[in-house]
């Protein structure tokens, strides 16, 4: 028997701790890049990496608190505020009055003029969770952290079925006691089942679907709210004139025939997957971000994308991984995207990452106007893949691996930024 615990519209939620000012209001959390990582004064820049869920990205953070005007408000040409940024998520409240995920913040605003605006606090959601797995681990015997607001949990041979309901009430009633937090809590004996139920249960409420109650359940469930389900697969699945989830259950031949993915599928829909608990999640790829208003010079943009793998060093140095494949994706502000990758079978070290990057950015093809958002990403580390690194450049790289790990020491001591490189300013 599975739970799974979905904190209510939690960035909000964290906020409205101890604050009764916030509670029953329209109020919203935006947010921007965070683009102070380019600046060339130092912020003091470190890293929280504690939970380790499948989606649960690692943060950089620094002890200065952005204010509203600092974070959201930019002046235009004409000397005019103008508010910038998206909604990361809104309260019940403010998503009556139209607002949702994703909005532009001036936008929401206009629906809601009298919403209130907060700057994300990563650290405070992050320290959260992870007290909140720690609870969980008291009480569950099996937990799985799935993203920064959503756990599993596994009582079989714990809570006797005919009771799991009744428990999961009491933990729910728990987890606000201790924390303040809302929570919503699906219940299934099979996984996704029970992560699907979930959205029935919102706000701060609990669904249970039994085992034999799992088909009629899915029957008029549109295909793209079943987790796992996105546009594409959704497109795929509309061309066979499959609409719900009930439709999917009776078009096995049709998944079976997509081979091992395909069936995987198939059979989460229909709660046969036979999934369990997956208490650690060995990450498989570290990645970065960054969003901002166009550049068009050349030697800024490769400045970023060094500061950008700066910070990837950091990560993959603390894991002690050994990447060899390297990802690079700018957007245009045209709408055009470049993509590069690039297999690198050697000693990982950051003259070595950078160097790769370097790579990556000057074999694109003629700009096509200004860069509006940057990603870079590695992965295939080698452990994993059982490669072996390249011997023509070992020595070389070794002495290179020695200095990265020397400067890494210093770094967490005193902060990601303490140490640049003079391509970074």
């Amino acid at each position: 028997m599975f739970l799974h615990l979905d904190l209510d519209t939690f960035f909000v939620s964290a906020h409205r701790i101890g604050v009764a000012s916030l509670l029953h209001r329209p109020v919203a959390v935006g947010g921007r890049s965070n683009l102070a990582i380019f600046e060339s004064k130092q912020q003091g820049i470190k890293l929280y990496d504690n939970n380790s869920g499948a989606f649960v990205n690692p943060i950089f953070y620094h002890d200065k608190q952005n204010d509203f005007e600092r974070f959201f408000v930019d002046i235009d040409k004409n000397g005019k505020r103008k508010i910038r940024g998206i909604v990361v998520t809104s309260s019940y409240e403010a998503r009556a009055l139209g607002v949702k995920t994703g909005m532009p913040l001036a936008q929401a605003l206009r629906l809601a003029p009298g919403m209130i605006v907060l700057v994300p606090n990563y650290l405070l959601y992050h320290k959260l969770s992870f007290e909140l797995n720690r609870f969980l681990q008291k009480h569950i015997p099996k937990v799985e952290q799935f993203s920064i607001d959503e756990f599993f949990g596994d009582v079989s041979g714990w809570i006797e079925d005919e009771k799991v309901f009744e428990w999961a009430n009491w933990l729910k009633d728990e987890i606000y006691r201790e924390f303040k937090l809302p929570i919503s809590i699906g219940i299934s004996p099979a996984k996704w089942i029970a992560k699907l139920a979930t959205k029935y249960a919102k706000p701060h409420g609990l669904y249970m679907v039994k085992k034999g109650e799992i088909r009629e359940f899915i029957e008029d469930i549109p295909i793209d709210k079943f987790p796992g389900i996105g546009r594409g697969y959704k497109r795929r699945l509309e061309r066979y004139h499959i609409k719900t989830l009930g439709d999917a259950s009776r078009a096995k031949s049709l998944f079976y025939s997509w081979k091992k993915p395909g069936i995987q599928l198939y059979n989460r829909i229909i709660g046969e997957d036979r999934e369990g608990i997956s208490p650690k999640n060995d990450r498989k790829s570290i990645g970065i971000s960054r969003t901002f208003d166009p550049i068009y010079d050349h030697d800024e943009v490769l400045r970023r994308i060094l500061i950008m793998a700066r910070h990837i060093i950091y990560i993959t140095l603390k894991l002690g991984v050994n990447p060899t494949s390297y990802y690079l994706r700018m957007r245009y502000e045209n709408g055009l995207r470049y993509k590069a990758t690039k297999r690198v079978d050697r000693l990982f070290s950051e003259r070595v990452c950078k160097n790769t990057f370097r790579e990556l950015f000057e074999k694109r093809t003629m700009p096509v106007g200004g860069i509006t958002k940057l990603s870079l990403s590695v992965y295939n580390f080698a452990k994993e893949q059982r490669r072996t690194l390249s011997l023509l450049e070992w020595q070389e790289d070794i002495v290179s691996t020695r200095v990265s790990q020397s400067m890494q020491k210093v770094r967490e001591r005193y902060s990601l930024d303490i140490i640049k490189t003079g391509s970074e300013i």
